[in-house]
């Protein structure tokens, strides 16, 4: 990677009035030079070589540490026509810690110079930076090192063997063997509703290249039960039904969510009634659970529990072990997910990996059984210009695809009208695939494997091949056939069939 810039603690200088400023702020690169050409900029990264950033307090002559701080790192570039302020990273610095901010910005075009800001620390606080790098990221070379690490990850040695005596003797003569990958073991889906599997182009997108799907609203709490006591499960039902005969798996969600403004009216009216709240949470768990037994492989069972604490400031804090508990009781064959967004963008003090982590600890020693992490963050590749967007969606699923704790991906929406995030679809409203739409479709042509040659002279066919379902044609001279399906899953042993007893 081309180190575009290096800055050390030299050059840095305040920003701003003392008051409302951190005291540590402004820094101007100089060394970017005018006409610098435009490849190397495409996308930079800012990182720190180890770990940069204390916040503290200074009280007379003694430093005191304390609490945490978002700490932000912004880019003024200064262009011909003007300057723009870019985003380029941001972390939750903890005092008396050296934490590593990375992040990373574009340049649609070659700056004459830049300015760096750090910043967001309130007044009072000072913040150390050890050095900064802005590194030009080369796709082309991080590409070939991902598509690396997916054949470690995704794939896996296969022989198929035919020794079998009744095609012995045709074998022997050699036989013609081909392997097609039927569906990816990485399922990549969307969030559906009511209205969007009216449109024929969303259902002809969704059946040829979604495999899961996840209900918008419908299963919610409070579209279930708007009026306590007045259950409505018809359109959740629906889109179950739609799923089925697609043969698409639906994950649950959610079961709770745990932000006040989720909750419906009717519940905060309990108030401060411990035992009819706890009535109604029990209401739920039967209500839901019983209802959809083996139908939902997943559910998020209480939604975003590191931003909200509804049900635990009332109920105490075993309540969501126990939702975890009931909910496994009930349906055990359901793999039960925590959920929560922005735990990855290092911007949100609630919402920390180390949070996180401590949250599912606390709920397992609760007894409860976390079956899956769920990292809600809306995949964030809004951007008005197609090929861009294309581009960025392509980064996402590259990285999400080579990285072997990711078990899938599922897009909170698909089509332009029918979705939260604006400038983020792969159909255009009308119906036709755009650009993103388009990469999206090659990606998943690409993790397929698809082929073909002669059985060898030990009857046996070998290949390398993704994780997933297949289906195998063998023919011999004579045109005997041979027709079988069989699964790859991981492991990193040589997967050996005996395609005679399949």
């Amino acid at each position: 990677m081309e180190i575009v810039s290096e800055v050390n603690t030299i050059g840095w200088a305040p920003f701003g009035s003392a008051g409302t400023m951190t005291t540590l702020s402004l820094h101007t690169l100089r060394t970017i030079r005018p006409g610098c050409p435009r490849p190397p900029w495409v996308t930079a990264t800012i990182r720190a070589a180890a770990p940069r950033y204390v916040p503290c307090r200074r009280v007379g002559q003694r430093r005191v540490e304390e609490g945490s701080h978002p700490v932000r790192v912004s880019v003024r570039v200064n262009e011909n026509e003007g300057s723009s302020v870019l985003d380029a990273g941001a972390v939750c610095a903890e005092a008396g810690k050296w934490t590593e901010i990375k992040g990373a910005f574009r340049l649609r075009e070659s700056p004459m110079s830049a300015d760096v800001y750090v910043h967001g620390a309130p007044a009072g606080v000072e913040l150390k930076v050890m050095d900064l790098r802005i590194i030009a990221t080369d796709h082309k070379a991080r590409f070939a090192q991902l598509k690396e690490k997916t054949d470690k990850v995704r794939k896996r040695d296969v022989v198929l063997s035919f020794g079998g005596a009744a095609l012995g003797a045709e074998l022997s003569s050699g036989a013609s063997v081909r392997v097609v990958q039927l569906d990816n073991g990485f399922p990549l889906g969307t969030c559906i509703n009511g209205n969007v599997i009216q449109d024929p182009a969303f259902v002809d997108f969704f059946t040829n290249h979604m495999d899961w799907a996840v209900f918008e609203n419908e299963l919610k709490w409070y579209w279930t039960e708007a009026q306590r006591g007045q259950l409505n499960y018809n359109d959740a039902d629906h889109l179950l039904d739609f799923c089925d005969r697609l043969g698409k798996p639906v994950r649950g969600h959610c079961i709770f969510w745990a932000v006040d403004g989720a909750v419906q009216q009717w519940i905060k009216d309990i108030g401060g009634d411990r035992d009819q709240l706890m009535s109604v949470v029990q209401d739920r768990l039967r209500s839901l659970l019983s209802r959809y037994a083996g139908r939902f492989p997943h559910y998020d069972v209480n939604n975003e529990m590191l931003h909200g604490r509804f049900y635990r400031d009332r109920l105490g804090e075993d309540v969501s072990s126990l939702m975890f508990r009931e909910a496994a009781r009930l349906d055990p064959g359901a793999a039960l997910f925590v959920n929560d967004y922005n735990v990855e963008c290092a911007n949100d003090p609630n919402a920390t990996p180390e949070k996180y982590m401590v949250l599912i600890d606390e709920l397992r020693r609760g007894g409860a059984q976390v079956g899956g992490i769920g990292l809600q963050g809306h995949l964030d590749v809004g951007e008005q210009d197609e090929g861009l967007r294309a581009d960025d969606l392509e980064v996402v699923l590259r990285e999400a695809y080579a990285h072997p704790a990711v078990e899938g991906v599922i897009f909170w929406g698909i089509m332009q009208g029918h979705m939260w995030r604006q400038n983020a679809a792969l159909l255009n409203a009308d119906g036709t695939v755009n650009e993103a739409g388009q990469r999206f479709i090659d990606l998943r042509r690409e993790w397929l494997s698809d082929t073909r040659g002669r059985i060898d002279a030990e009857g046996q066919f070998k290949f390398r091949g993704f994780h997933g379902t297949y289906i195998v044609q063998l023919t011999t001279p004579t045109g005997t056939k041979m027709l079988k399906t069989f699964t790859i899953g991981k492991g990193d042993a040589t997967l050996v069939l005996d395609m005679e007893n399949l």
